[in-house]
């Protein structure tokens, strides 16, 4: 982690001081907790676009069998280089497929940028921008990679679920829609991407929603 970017608890302490909603979450939650990083950048998106819709133990076994087709290892090459019959015969369905080829036709061609040291230097609306360029991913899925795998600390994904849930459930407000959202995250800044986790946490704490992976 870069040594001069604060932490995702130190986010927290501040967001804390400065709201009591946040500071009643950090008090129940505790600090932020985000799964390690054991996957490329290209690995972690071809992980999103495969469990896209689908449950979590159906996306695990399918993901698992793609991952033993390309023989360990992720990379843009190895994906192009298998014929569409043998992806589609480890379950993933013909949208996925054209989805997954794309993005490492992208990749390969230099339209999705995502070696570290140049992601690194890219911010995060020209991110969702070159990754929006790719069959079956949004602007969701793009944030997702900002806030687990980069840990981007300022991402609002207004659109999530989830997130206008816990917000509404923490704030005690009904629940907002997107275009409400949006404007209400701008007293986070620049830990949107915190605020949001504990909105998650809102929902299991608040909800009885079973942790999830965004969480755990």
């Amino acid at each position: 982690m870069d040594a001069s970017r604060p932490s995702h608890r130190s986010a927290a302490e501040s967001l804390a001081s400065r709201d009591p909603v946040i500071a009643s979450l950090v008090a129940s939650a505790g600090p932020p907790r985000l799964a390690p990083r054991a996957e490329s950048n290209f690995a972690a998106l071809v992980r999103s676009i495969v469990y896209q819709q689908l449950a979590g133990a159906a996306a695990a076994a399918i993901h698992g069998r793609l991952v033993s087709l390309l023989g360990g290892g992720v990379t843009p090459e190895a994906l192009v280089g298998l014929p569409v019959e043998a992806l589609r015969a480890v379950g993933l369905s013909s949208a996925k497929v054209s989805a997954l080829r794309d993005l490492a036709e992208k990749v390969l061609d230099g339209t999705v940028e995502l070696a570290p040291r140049r992601v690194a230097r890219a911010s995060d609306e020209e991110i969702v921008a070159r990754l929006s360029t790719v069959r079956g991913v949004g602007p969701w899925t793009a944030q997702m990679f900002l806030m687990f795998q980069l840990r981007r600390l300022d991402v609002w994904p207004s659109g999530d679920l989830g997130v206008r849930r816990g917000y509404g459930l923490a704030w005690q407000v009904a629940m907002p829609s997107e275009r409400e959202l949006q404007p209400l995250g701008e007293r986070f800044r620049p830990f949107r991407s915190v605020a949001a986790w504990y909105c998650w946490r809102a929902c299991e704490l608040l909800a009885g929603a079973g942790e999830s992976a965004l969480t755990r």
